[in-house]
């Protein structure tokens, strides 16, 4: 596909997006606010059903692994021990011609290739940026940038009751540092053995420089993240076992195999804290970029926040009766990334009967709606049927019930926001108790028994409670 065909999908899914209810533009009312984005119904039901399967695949079905939601406002000291007041920054430079505020390494990377992703002296990006003649992509002037100088990401706010008690304090960059401060009393209460994992999802906030792209970098955005601690000697094996087990997690929830590679970190390119860094990346309509970041933080970590705070990070190892500093293993996910990957590899338009059709071919557990209930006509036996038929769905399954319409229209209208089945109610229903099921990617069509069903969505099977014994 060409850069300008993928262009104009994704130009296609934004539209789709808005006139769906996945996504609006942050407080349209007022004119909007840049880069910011509400979640419409279906794109809430959607994101929520996304963060359930990583719940229930990173933490749920494992052993060792545990739910975790830690505070978005963290004692100022906590993000100094980590590094972040200090080191949290990206590389940003003015226009001086239309005044747009530039990240440096981006736009040389994105000019003269990946190499130029690798932290540099801020004196280097300027010589690059006047050897190379980087126009501005603002106003495609050149040699009219001001000095590159270092821009802290950290959002601040005020905390305190009045002006001359209030104290700055700020919101979390990152939802890992809870996780690692909170080590000792996670491992203490669920009698935790090494290896095991903390896993949560939770907003974060970056004061990025040039936040784009839709949901790809926002400046307030969730995160899903494991950190798995571990013994020093396992670090590198639990690695290779987690870039596998999210390269699965991708590929088994609807994300093509074609459209997801891995990069594996040039020593030049790690972060301070990190032994070892691997992205998957996908494929998105501007190119293949991260998506899902796996990296070995050694114990860098526990290290800053034990010299910090003067408490032992140590986990007991009661095998070998000595104390052991854990390595911390982390799989980093942003949801607003995932979700837009999976819009994008689910949207086709094809051209069925000399007609053109959307489609989301969303995988079952993440589309909005599992299935579509659909009365044929708009006629009372009918409506009453269908809408009984819907409440006892609804009790196992988030289903949509729409009568506006023809049949043809609404079909199309489930085939664009993804919903894999549509359920449609008859006059023969009436007499047979059969319905007609709708495949939304193939189209075909046949006629079941309301039992079986009610059996296949889960309603008919016995409450799991004490009296159901």
């Amino acid at each position: 596909m060409t850069i300008k065909r993928a262009l104009k999908l994704q130009e296609n899914l934004v539209a789709l997006c808005r006139r769906r209810g996945f996504i609006f533009p942050g407080s349209d009312l007022y004119g909007g606010l840049a880069n910011t984005f509400d979640y419409g119904p279906l794109g809430t039901l959607m994101k929520n059903n996304i963060q359930s399967c990583w719940s229930r695949e990173f933490i749920q079905k494992r052993l060792n692994c545990f739910a975790f939601d830690s505070s978005i406002l963290l004692h100022p000291d906590v993000w100094k021990a980590s590094g972040h007041v200090d080191c949290f920054t990206d590389p940003m430079s003015v226009c001086l011609e239309c005044n747009a505020r530039i990240r440096v390494d981006q736009l040389l990377s994105q000019k003269l290739g990946r190499e130029w992703n690798t932290p540099l002296d801020v004196t280097e990006y300027d010589t690059a940026l006047k050897t190379h003649n980087i126009a501005c992509p603002g106003c495609a002037k050149t040699h009219c940038f001001q000095r590159t100088k270092h821009f802290n990401l950290l959002f601040r706010t005020n905390m305190g009751a009045t002006d001359e008690t209030s104290e700055w304090i700020n919101l979390r960059p990152e939802t890992a540092q809870g996780a690692y401060i909170n080590f000792s009393n996670v491992q203490c209460a669920m009698r935790a053995k090494l290896p095991f994992g903390i896993g949560q999802i939770g907003k974060s906030f970056r004061n990025e420089i040039s936040p784009g792209q839709f949901l790809f970098r926002t400046r307030e955005f969730e995160q899903m993240e494991l950190q798995f601690f571990t013994f020093p000697s396992d670090s590198d094996e639990w690695m290779q076992y987690w870039i596998k087990e999210c390269m699965h997690f991708l590929t088994t929830h609807g994300i093509s195999q074609d459209n997801v590679r891995l990069r594996v970190h040039e020593q030049k390119e790690l972060a301070h804290y990190a032994r070892a860094t691997t992205d998957i990346e996908f494929h998105y309509p501007f190119g293949w970029k991260e998506l899902w970041g796996i990296a070995n933080r050694t114990d860098s970590d526990l290290i800053k926040h034990m010299r910090a705070s003067g408490k032992n990070l140590h986990y007991f190892d009661p095998i070998t009766h000595k104390e052991v500093l854990p390595h911390i293993v982390e799989p980093a996910l942003g949801l607003g990334r995932l979700m837009l990957a999976m819009l994008v590899d689910a949207y086709q338009e094809e051209i069925v009967l000399g007609r053109k059709r959307t489609v989301l071919r969303l995988h079952e557990d993440i589309a909005p709606y599992r299935l579509a209930v659909l009365p044929l006509v708009n006629k009372d036996a009918l409506i009453n049927f269908s809408e009984d038929l819907f409440k006892t769905l609804a009790t196992k399954l988030c289903v949509d019930y729409d009568t506006s319409g023809s049949i043809g229209r609404r079909y199309r209208r489930q085939d664009e926001i993804g919903t894999p089945l549509c359920i449609t109610i008859d006059f023969e229903t009436l007499d047979d108790n059969r319905v007609t099921v709708r495949d939304r990617d193939s189209m075909e069509q046949k006629r079941i028994s309301i039992d079986k069903l009610l059996a296949a969505a889960g309603v008919t099977q016995l409450p799991l409670s004490f009296k159901a014994f």
